[in-house]
């Protein structure tokens, strides 16, 4: 039997075949509440989904409302991903991740959630010829880069953490250029990365023939600074030439007030994408 209610909360969206009988679930392994009643399959000792992997779905299906096709670029364990077709109950969606261990646990979680009828996961390199075919077109790309290169850090202790954190195979700029070179006419890329390498992803949009068309800084603990910010690029071709050296900086998402509590806007947000708030 399913749970429908977590702390007074009533879970929407549709209750997946996985939670209808008691699941399967490793000891090295668990299964987390991700989107209303959709769960993720995570290794205890690897990479863990993040709030910046929810925002990025939140951020690109808010400003992609209507998507039918959508491209999720390194898409590791399917978190930014799941929330995603969560959000977009009709779209059909290809991910493409290097790491066969994500690879793995992702598709447990898309049989778990009943999504294998429209959620196409690809086990290679996205920046590699024949992972992608050259017609393949999205209405909308989703991408959580790895943020900084090799060296610059501790790179943790599992191989798992390692190609999520740090630019193992490709850096922001792959993703851009990925993702220009796939979008449907009037397509956007939304992505997250640290608030202190803007100019990385500036120079990446510029390199890929991409504007900023918007961004979002998200503030962790209200009076601190941003730590990420996220970013709606389009096609610098499929705008007006007027709107083609012009980005709209949104007010800061807040996360929690100074007391530690949820901030107000992102409760709401939160149920926006499925989680308690």
């Amino acid at each position: 039997m399913h749970d429908t209610h977590f702390r007074g909360w009533a879970k929407p969206g549709p209750v997946p075949p996985g939670a209808l009988a008691p699941p399967d679930v490793p000891a090295d392994e668990s299964l987390d509440a991700i989107s209303g009643h959709f769960r993720l399959f995570q290794l205890r000792d690897g990479h863990r989904f993040s709030t910046d992997d929810v925002l990025t779905a939140w951020y690109g299906t808010t400003w992609v409302p209507r998507a039918a096709t959508v491209l999720d670029l390194g898409s590791g364990i399917g978190s930014v991903g799941m929330v995603a077709a969560w959000r977009l109950p009709s779209a059909a969606f290809v991910t493409v991740e290097a790491q066969e261990e994500s690879v793995r646990l992702a598709r447990k979680s898309a049989a778990f959630n009943g999504l294998e009828a429209r959620y196409d996961i690809r086990h290679g390199d996205f920046r590699d010829g024949g992972v992608l075919g050259d017609d393949e077109r999205f209405d909308l790309v989703l991408g959580s880069p790895p943020y900084f290169p090799r060296g610059t850090g501790i790179e943790g202790d599992h191989p798992q953490k390692v190609q999520c954190r740090f630019e193992v195979r490709g850096d922001v700029g792959d993703y851009a250029r990925v993702a220009m070179a796939h979008l449907a006419p009037g397509g956007i890329f939304a992505c997250v990365f640290p608030s202190v390498q803007l100019e990385r992803v500036a120079r990446a949009a510029a390199d890929a023939g991409a504007v900023i068309v918007r961004r979002r800084p998200v503030v962790f603990r209200e009076g601190d600074a941003p730590l990420v910010d996220l970013f709606a690029m389009m096609r610098a071709a499929d705008l007006p030439e007027a709107m083609r050296n012009a980005s709209w900086v949104e007010p800061p998402l807040v996360i929690r007030q100074t007391n530690g509590h949820v901030h107000p806007e992102y409760a709401a947000v939160k149920l926006a994408f499925g989680f308690p708030p």
